[in-house]
């Protein structure tokens, strides 16, 4: 099985936490199965909060199982209008009972699923890891030739990019993308608090874009804190005391008194969208294939839509001999993503700008909208089951 050599059915090229999905649903699948990324400690605390169909396609991968418990529930969503605006929208309540769920889905380390995503994939013998970068990728007729820095080489039939922004595999494939920079950068980092959270995420809506409290395992929380790029730079340089003085007066002290946990990031904020999602037998996922600011949670769960719905499809045509890497393979798996990325992006970007007008018109129906969502029952359900995953999606 270590003979790389004779094609493989599938390549994954990088390592992240929809990379490694990926692979190890193809590989589930049966496919002959290579990942090529290098393997490296992933030290920083981000977290992501995993939504509906993630923690279904974990639990199939047999991942889930593995984290669940370093991972905090999240039964109640509270959105706050802290804009401090003349025209302002009610607090809107989101609770997972009202859909029949236990919880929308869970909070956890990015770390902590990395962990039990690379134990599983080691288990699996069809499953072939490079330690190493692509370097090279060249798309051929019947496969797609792949160097490596260390100086190997193989071919596999299908190539799936997981190799994020700077994606060596969408530069392969000829796919253009579209970048708009959006003038605004988040802050993203852990805190300790003396109130129970009640697995209570609270998103507060200011006037430079959200600041969200999500909970974690414990008295803890992370935090996203949207704003400009000149203020996120200012809070990045605070001390330990000065930024957990502004978190928790912005938190209005719901979680009592806070303390920053060691570690932040700062990631300026844009919307990348491709021209197409495959092309010359590449197959693009996560942020090889689209970037969103973290409004909603939505980026690794797209990221693992992305996964499931390669694995699906190129698992389901070799069952029935087809070539993975063909035309129309890729092209199923283009109409299966298009319509699920593009609205998500639409419907993000359009609550991105209605947060940031000053416009009275588009605030007034940003706060009607809000106001319909939150009292009108059947409204606000659709709206929590579309934010966890697409309706219309048969998977």
């Amino acid at each position: 099985m270590n003979d790389a050599s004779a094609p493989f059915d599938a390549a994954v090229i990088g390592g992240g936490p929809a990379g490694l999905a990926a692979a190890i649903a193809l590989a589930e699948s049966g496919a002959r199965m290579a990942l090529i990324a290098r393997r490296a400690p992933y030290a920083d605390n981000r977290t992501t909060a995993l939504l509906g169909n993630s923690v279904d396609l974990l639990q199939r991968l047999e991942v889930w199982s593995r984290c669940e418990d370093q991972a905090a529930p999240l039964q109640t969503m509270r959105l706050v209008d802290d804009t401090g605006r003349l025209i302002r929208a009610p607090e809107v309540r989101f609770s997972s009972l009202e859909i029949g769920l236990d919880q929308f889905g869970y909070n956890i380390q990015n770390r902590v699923l990395m962990a039990a995503l690379e134990v599983r994939a080691a288990e699996l013998s069809n499953l072939i890891r490079f330690d190493a970068e692509a370097d090279a990728i060249t798309p051929g007729d019947a496969s797609v030739s792949i160097g490596t820095g260390d100086g190997k080489s193989l071919s596999a039939r299908l190539v799936v990019g997981a190799d994020g922004r700077q994606s060596l595999s969408r530069k392969a494939a000829d796919i253009t993308v579209r970048r708009r920079d959006l003038n605004q950068a988040a802050l993203t980092f852990n805190i300790a608090h003396s109130r129970p959270h009640r697995n209570i995420s609270t998103e507060f809506h200011t006037p430079q874009g959200p600041c969200v409290f999500v909970p974690l395992p414990g008295n803890r929380c992370s935090v996203v804190w949207v704003a400009s790029p000149k203020e996120t730079e200012r809070r990045l340089a605070m001390s330990d005391d000065e930024l957990s003085d502004a978190a928790e007066a912005q938190s209005h002290s719901i979680l009592g008194r806070v303390r920053v946990e060691p570690g932040r990031n700062l990631f300026p904020l844009a919307i990348e969208t491709p021209g197409r999602f495959a092309q010359h037998r590449i197959a693009l996922i996560g942020e090889a294939a689209h970037v969103l600011p973290p409004i909603g949670a939505q980026g690794l769960n797209m990221g693992l839509r992305d996964a499931a719905d390669i694995a699906e499809i190129a698992g389901q045509a070799m069952s029935l001999g087809e070539d993975p890497g063909s035309s129309t393979v890729l092209a199923r798996y283009q109409s299966a993503r298009r319509a699920d990325v593009t609205s998500r992006l639409v419907a993000i970007d359009i609550a991105n700008h209605s947060l940031l007008s000053d416009f009275l018109p588009t605030q007034s129906v940003r706060a009607a909208g809000l106001h319909l969502i939150g009292a009108i029952g059947p409204l606000r359900r659709l709206a929590m089951r579309e934010g966890l995953a697409p309706s219309w999606r048969s998977r």
